[in-house]
């Protein structure tokens, strides 16, 4: 099991982590409901724990960990921008927006868990089995109280 291949999966999933946090971290700024507030706290809480995890298990491997985000996250907040901006901060529209960004980051660890497993140890294989299952709640959360709304619109 080579190092680099190890270090190039854990970088992947920062990378996530990294949208995840500046994600929610613009939906903080997008609503002054407090359960929501509250929510986006915990979701960025989540993934700065994700994060601190894998860059210590980066560094151990010798590697240099990620810093920045993906394309694909900044297009989540900018998508995120745009409809929080078109909608008046409609609570509704930012749940979607979140579900959007959550279903990005459950992907991620699921083509991981899939696609790069192998390359892993087992204790690295553990850690992120158990990342997913944090990553995993927040999407329900997040798809839960969307669906709320939806079925609940007032």
């Amino acid at each position: 099991m080579k190092n680099e291949q190890m270090v190039d999966v854990l970088n992947k999933l920062v990378v996530i982590n990294n949208d995840r946090i500046e994600g929610y971290e613009t939906a903080l700024g997008e609503t002054d409901e407090n359960d929501l507030q509250l929510m986006f706290r915990q979701f960025v809480a989540t993934s700065h724990k994700c994060k601190q995890e894998l860059i210590s298990e980066i560094t151990k491997l010798g590697g240099k960990p990620e810093e920045g985000t993906k394309t694909t996250g900044k297009f989540f907040r900018a998508w995120m921008d745009v409809k929080a901006a078109l909608t008046a901060h409609d609570r509704k529209a930012i749940l979607s927006s979140c579900e959007f960004g959550e279903d990005h980051a459950v992907d991620t660890y699921e083509k991981v868990l899939k696609d790069d497993i192998n390359d892993l140890t087992a204790d690295l294989q553990t850690l992120v089995r158990s990342q997913y299952n944090l990553i995993k709640a927040d999407h329900d959360k997040v798809k839960s109280m969307r669906d709320q709304m939806v079925s609940n619109p007032h």
